[in-house]
């Protein structure tokens, strides 16, 4: 009876012998360790999963000093060879027999992330809206004083000057408003997702052609909801950052791969939904700086010495504005940059 039970629970438990081999699992850990049962019953776990700490040192201590242990957050590794953060409890039964219990911890934490970049970007759209009005406040006085100040001149030279404080006040403001991104209410139209990434892989063939461009498709996703030319902006900005940090870099066989892939009952910040667009946009670069990776959404934040800092914070503002978000992960050779936007919202 109590095995029924333990098969239709959600939380992962295995129950071995006292040579830590396995005996029985319910089906919530063959899931998330990735094993069939009726593969691997009779197999040390230890052999099985390997973690930063050894989880056989933690399963022998329980069953030498018959006491229950607990680890929070233990990196382990599938079978498979994926990553994996459980909280786990060893409890000993008797003298040959130890019970498992893991929860996972990775969709969790990863849904904390989220909620504390959404919140992050929240406050730095209110800091930037307000230090931009305080900037265009005296932008505007200069250049209204210069143009007044042209027409009393009579000095070509002179004239020029004010000109030329004109044009570079016109150019701070462009600045400003480039900071703060798109403020219009978004045109929230079916569109086709591959579209927009045909057009950005159009645009950045003709800018950088020693860039080799791949297609990585899920034809079967649907069409989304959201403004086009804002979805267009925000996958260009991202993967016109890749290629810049490609190219800066000088090195030999730059390569960008579009992704695309729907992602089922995932939670963005915190929020379910059934279905989510993913798009992946993954080069083969040097990687982001450890320094930059925790402000990488920030304006003005930049790791390239042409850059401006403002792309990757509009791509979020945007992202935002369709309920979605955007995750980096980068390591030398390899940076991806995940799109997330919702398909379907979850009422259940």
């Amino acid at each position: 009876m109590y095995q029924r039970l333990m098969e239709h629970l959600t939380t992962a438990v295995l129950l071995l012998d006292g040579e830590l081999r396995l005996r029985w699992m319910n089906p919530a850990a063959e899931a998330l360790l990735a094993l069939s049962r009726s593969r691997v019953v009779g197999q040390p776990l230890p052999g099985l999963v390997v973690g930063e700490e050894d989880i056989g040192e933690v399963l022998t201590k329980a069953r030498d000093e018959f006491h229950p242990f607990t680890q929070r957050e233990a990196r382990l590794i599938r079978p498979t060879g994926e990553p994996l953060t459980v909280d786990y409890t060893v409890t000993p039964l008797s003298a040959d027999e130890l019970l498992l219990e893991m929860e996972p911890r990775d969709r969790l934490l990863r849904i904390s992330r989220e909620e504390a970049l959404q919140t992050r970007q929240e406050t730095i759209k209110v800091l930037a809206r307000g230090l931009a009005h305080e900037v265009k406040n005296p932008l505007g006085g200069i250049r209204g004083a210069a143009q007044l100040l042209e027409r009393d001149l009579e000095s070509p030279q002179l004239a020029e000057f004010t000109r030329i404080i004109v044009e570079e006040v016109d150019r701070l403001r462009d600045l400003v408003d480039s900071m703060l991104g798109p403020n219009r209410l978004n045109r929230h139209e079916p569109l086709n997702i591959h579209r927009v990434l045909e057009r950005v892989r159009a645009l950045l063939a003709v800018e950088h052609p020693e860039v080799a461009i791949s297609r990585d498709y899920d034809p079967s996703l649907p069409d989304l909801m959201g403004d086009e030319s804002q979805m267009i902006q925000a996958m260009l900005n991202v993967a016109r950052n890749a290629v810049e940090a490609m190219t800066e870099s000088g090195m030999d066989a730059p390569t960008l791969v579009l992704k695309t892939r729907a992602r089922r009952q995932f939670t963005l910040g915190a929020e379910r939904h059934r279905l989510v667009c993913e798009v992946s946009i993954i080069d083969n670069g040097p990687g982001i700086p450890d320094g930059l990776r925790e402000t990488l959404f920030y304006p003005m934040v930049s790791g390239r010495a042409e850059g401006s800092g403002l792309g990757l914070s509009i791509a979020q503002s945007i992202l935002h504005q369709h309920q979605g978000l955007i995750e980096c992960d980068s390591a030398p050779g390899q940076t991806e940059f995940r799109l997330l936007i919702p398909l379907e919202k979850c009422h259940d």
